[in-house]
């Protein structure tokens, strides 16, 4: 539970690094410090000051944790990193590390600093460059504060954030939401040397080929490097919680703990009014067996979404990016309120298990690639039996009809973007401020697969960075350190050799994990097909006085002087968003818009 941040350069000196670090401070216990060589500052702000520090001419700071550290009398962290690097240099220590850090180190002797990012990205780093100085830290708000660069938006991700699918936010992952504030990528190594920056990758997932080996014993590893990974990281919690859904994700994480542990834990959920997105009777199966007591987290169908946004992108430091993350936002307050120091949650799970709905047309694009057409069918029929649905039809047509939008059948393994998602509200974004025919979303591939790289791309690219950046950010917002064992990248590299029918087989997702989680989770949980997640009643809070809000910011002239949005298209968007919630019609909403226009204008009242 800290923050870091450090200042190279003319323009730095102890007090503005002092500033920065209190500037974010969000606990009481937390203390600062700071270590200076030359013309460097490095400091953190945390409840642990030791893992800054000075070895001679080397100095390091750490955001985070390695669990594959083990502490001993003689020789703390800090000093295992300067050890290591003095013997193996800087990428090789890291490479060796298992943990979700950001680990800064400046060797004087070389005027050189060195900063890596943990291979997911669980831990955030930016920085900025002016003509003399350079500054890194984990927060915007820390950079910002300096005073080195302006607040000025960058107008392409306003663009994306304004009009686009929020997959699309981090597609560009050196980016941020600052026109002169960089970031540094998950798995990669930054080196700051003679006032030139260089940047590389210290890990990449690679195709090679799939396990040869039976479910059976692929299922058995499964559970072992599940079980080790939140082993490792109980290790070093502090009073630790559990969100829980009715989901194969948290539930596994949780059960796994209680396994290890031979004790039930406190798990703590969002349940809402409205009963289609409530999972009180999902969640009943995990109580007796996994949970010592049951921490409900109630939300009404209408809660303050102006004033809970404005709470959030305080935190963020940016606008957050779906709807889901206010329920997280009010769970991690609760959490605190009840004296836990820690999170733990199953984040990840729906990437590497192909837990995802549409992970099914990569799966179907695999079949058709591969020739297997009576196995195509079979699984159109088994998606379309088990997750037909009002609103979103499940049927050959529609298969088929994805497939070929969403994956281009004669390269293999070659996915494309979804273009009618990306420009669904294309239109509400002025073409002078944003071009969106202009912008084409990076797709990497990797492996052969289509399945893989599509969640190759969710985890890299797409779903999973803005997700890593509201739990930590909010997390550590309620002073709680947050815990994703389904990051660990032993898992990724393990689940990423595993086949396609062992991940979506029968019209059913996450077949390995169910097969690991036998005797761990309860039956009536592990063997559960549908699934409604982090999910919220979010369409209801855009009408009645959250209608209101909204008609007044989208009419206010501080809106319309932006220059963002045509205001003819918007005003559309919200009226028959209003009349599909008043009518109750079977259409899709539009909260997701909505709910991104919200967390946009805000951010540019506050933060611009």
């Amino acid at each position: 539970m800290s923050r870091i941040a450090g200042l190279i350069g003319l323009q730095s000196n102890n007090e503005l690094l002092d500033k920065i670090l209190k500037s974010v401070k969000t606990d009481d216990s937390w203390g600062s410090k700071t270590i200076t060589s030359s013309n460097s500052y490095l400091g953190i702000i945390s409840q642990d000051t030791s893992v800054c520090n000075k070895s001679e001419d080397i100095s390091v700071v750490v955001d985070g944790f390695v669990y594959n550290y083990k502490p001993t009398n003689s020789e703390n962290l800090v000093e295992y990193i300067v050890r290591q690097f003095r013997k193996f240099g800087f990428e090789k220590t890291i490479c060796e590390l298992n943990g979700d850090f950001v680990i800064a180190l400046y060797d004087n002797t070389e005027k050189t600093l060195w900063i890596a990012r943990d291979r997911v990205g669980v831990k955030p780093l930016y920085y900025a460059k002016t003509n003399d100085s350079f500054v890194f830290a984990s927060r915007l708000r820390s950079i910002l504060d300096t005073r080195w660069v302006t607040s000025e938006p960058d107008p392409a991700f306003v663009g994306r954030f304004a009009g686009g699918h929020y997959r699309y936010i981090d597609n560009i992952p050196t980016s941020s939401p600052y026109k002169k504030i960089q970031q540094l990528p998950a798995a990669h190594i930054l080196r700051l040397k003679d006032n030139e920056i260089r940047i590389w990758p210290f890990w990449k997932l690679e195709q090679t080929e799939d396990f040869q080996k039976t479910e059976n014993e692929l299922a058995e590893e499964y559970r072992a490097l599940l079980s080790d990974a939140v082993n490792i990281r109980f290790a070093t919690a502090h009073k630790p919680a559990f969100t829980l859904s009715g989901g194969m994700d948290s539930s596994s994480v949780l059960a796994s703990a209680v396994k290890q542990t031979g004790n039930k834990q406190h798990a703590f959920s969002s349940v809402y009014v409205d009963k289609t997105y409530d999972e009180s009777d999902e969640i009943a199966s995990m109580l007796n067996s996994c949970v010592e007591e049951w921490h409900k987290v109630v939300l009404d169908n209408k809660p303050d979404v102006f004033a809970n946004v404005k709470k959030m992108i305080a935190v963020n430091d940016e606008p957050v990016a779906t709807a889901t993350w206010l329920s997280h936002f009010l769970l991690c307050d609760e959490v605190k309120k009840q004296g836990f120091g820690s999170l733990f949650g199953g984040l990840g799970g729906d990437e590497l298990n192909a837990g995802e709905y549409e992970y099914f047309f990569f799966r179907f694009a695999d079949l058709i690639k591969s020739g297997k057409k009576e196995a195509f069918l079979h699984e159109v029929e088994k998606w379309a039996e088990y997750h037909d649905h009002p609103v979103f039809k499940k049927n050959l047509m529609v298969a088929e009809e994805s497939v070929k939008r969403m994956a281009d059948l004669t390269q293999e393994g070659i996915c494309l973007p979804d273009l009618k998602r990306m420009s669904k509200y294309a239109g509400t974004v002025n073409a002078d401020y944003f071009n969106f025919a202009a912008f084409t979303p990076e797709m990497v591939h990797p492996f052969n697969s289509y399945l893989k790289n599509r969640t190759y791309q969710d985890i890299f690219f797409e779903t999973a960075p803005c997700c890593l950046r509201a739990e930590d950010r909010q997390t550590l917002a309620f002073g709680l350190d947050n815990y994703v064992p389904f990051f660990d990248y032993r898992l990724l590299e393990f689940m990423f050799k595993v086949p396609g029918k062992l991940k979506i087989r029968n019209g059913v997702t996450k077949i390995l994990l169910r097969e690991a989680m036998k005797g761990v989770l309860p039956e009536e949980t592990r063997s559960r097909v549908k699934k409604t997640g982090w999910n919220a009643p979010a369409h209801m809070w855009f009408s009645g006085k959250g209608l209101e809000e909204l008609a007044d910011m989208v009419h206010s002239q501080q809106f319309r002087n932006r220059g963002i949005y045509n205001i003819i298209e918007v005003d559309k968007i919200i009226s028959e968003h209003e009349e599909i919630v008043r009518t109750g019609v079977a259409k899709e909403n539009h909260m997701m818009f909505l709910w991104q226009l919200v967390n946009l204008e805000l951010w540019m009242q506050n933060f611009s």
